[in-house]
């Protein structure tokens, strides 16, 4: 089988896979947008300050656990730096690379 007839054929198994999960991926398309948009309210409430989980979470009215786990995301791809502590609470901020 030719370059060419390999990448048709696993176009087309791709393009069947797709349709078989409409569904799934409707859904997972939906979440990813969703959030997608939580990240951008979190890092827009930063600016350019350091912020704690439980102010993040009063300014943006976002539950302080779903900050905690966006920002333990956005921390593991460096979109979000842990910059020391304020009083018992770890201190945030956006990278440079996430405005």
């Amino acid at each position: 089988m030719s370059p060419k007839e390999d990448a048709r054929k696993s176009a087309a198994i791709l393009k069947e896979l797709r349709e078989e999960h409409q569904d799934t991926v409707a859904r997972t398309q939906s979440l990813v947008k969703e959030n997608n948009a939580t990240q951008r309210t979190l890092l827009k409430a930063m600016g350019d300050e350091t912020k704690t989980i439980p102010q993040l979470a009063e300014e943006t009215g976002i539950p302080a656990p779903d900050v905690l786990w966006h920002i333990t995301a956005m921390k593991k791809y460096d979109r979000v730096l842990e910059v020391g502590m304020d009083g018992e609470y770890y201190s945030y901020r956006a990278s440079k690379e996430a405005k």
